[in-house]
C-alpha cells in the first residue's frame, strides 16, 4: 500500500480527477433528467463490489457480485438508453472546439440570426400584452422527431401572424407545443414530456414543466408565454430565465440555439 502512493504521480492525479469530473457530470445528469436516486444506488453497489472483490477477497460474493456486474452493464444501457444518448449530444455540443467554432460563426452571422428570430421574438411580445399562452419549442430535428410527431404538421415559414394564429384561444391547434426547426414551423399541438423536478416554481403550470421537460431531455431552447401572467420565460439545458422583455429573449435565442 505505502509502494503505491510513493508510485502515486501527476497522470494518476490527472486520471482521479477525469474520473471525478466523469461522475459530478453523471451526477449534474441524473438530477437534471429525475434519475439520482437510481444513480446513487448504482454507485453504492459499485463501493460494495469493489470493498469485497479487491480490499475483503471474498470469493464467493466476489464471483456472485462479478456476474451481476456482467448482466448489469447490458440492463443499464437499456434502462438509460435516453440518458446515455443525451449525454454523448451533450458531448458533442459542449465541448470547447464547438463554443470557439460557434463563437466565430456568429460573429459573421449574428445579424442573420437576429433578423430571423425577430418574428418570434414579435408574436411572444404580442401574446404577452394580450395573455395569451403559448409554447415553442426551437431545436434539431433528429432530437424532436418523435416529439414532431405526436402533433399536427405545418411546414410554413416562421411568420408572427402564423404563430399567433396558432396559439389564439379558439384554435384547434393552440394546445401543446410548436416546433421549429431550421428556419421552419414544423409542427403544433406536440405533446412533450413533463419534468417531474422539484426545483421548479409552484407558479409554473403544465406548459413551464412541459418546457422544462424537453430541455431536460434535449438541447431544445423552449420558450413559454404565460397565459395567467403573460411572463415570457426560456428553458435550456435543464435551466430557465424568466421575466425575459423582447431584447432579452432575442438575445436568449440568438446565444442558444444551435
Amino acid at each position: 500500500m505505502i509502494d503505491y502512493f510513493v508510485s502515486f504521480g501527476i497522470k494518476d492525479i490527472v486520471d482521479v480527477l477525469c474520473v471525478s469530473l466523469l461522475l459530478f457530470y453523471l451526477y449534474k445528469l441524473m438530477k437534471r433528467t429525475g434519475s439520482l436516486n437510481m444513480f446513487i444506488g448504482i454507485l453504492v453497489f459499485i463501493f460494495v463490489w469493489i470493498i469485497v472483490s479487491q480490499v475483503l477477497k471474498m470469493q464467493l460474493l466476489g464471483a456472485v457480485l462479478d456476474k451481476l456486474v456482467d448482466v448489469g452493464v447490458i440492463a443499464l444501457i437499456v434502462l438509460f438508453a435516453d440518458d446515455i444518448r443525451h449525454f454523448f449530444r451533450d458531448i458533442g455540443t459542449s465541448t470547447r472546439t464547438r463554443k470557439v467554432i460557434h463563437w466565430l460563426s456568429r460573429r459573421h452571422h449574428v445579424k442573420g440570426d437576429v433578423s430571423k428570430w425577430e418574428p418570434v421574438v414579435k408574436a411572444c411580445e404580442s401574446m404577452s400584452r394580450h395573455k395569451q399562452g403559448a409554447l415553442i419549442v426551437i431545436g434539431q430535428s433528429d432530437e424532436l422527431h418523435d416529439v414532431m410527431a405526436s402533433g399536427e404538421q405545418v411546414n410554413g415559414n416562421i411568420n408572427q401572424l402564423l404563430i399567433e394564429n396558432i396559439f389564439f384561444k379558439n384554435s384547434p391547434l393552440h394546445d401543446g407545443a410548436m416546433i421549429i426547426v431550421g428556419d421552419r414551423i414544423e409542427a403544433a399541438s406536440c405533446i412533450l414530456p413533463v419534468s417531474q423536478s422539484e426545483d421548479l416554481p409552484k407558479s409554473f403550470g403544465l406548459r413551464h414543466r412541459s418546457a422544462m421537460g424537453i430541455a431536460e431531455k434535449t438541447n431544445a431552447v423552449a420558450v413559454v408565454v404565460s397565459e395567467e401572467t403573460g411572463q415570457i420565460s426560456g428553458f435550456h439545458k435543464g435551466s430557465f430565465q424568466r421575466n425575459l422583455t423582447a431584447e432579452d429573449l432575442l438575445r436568449y435565442l440568438v446565444e442558444n440555439v444551435r
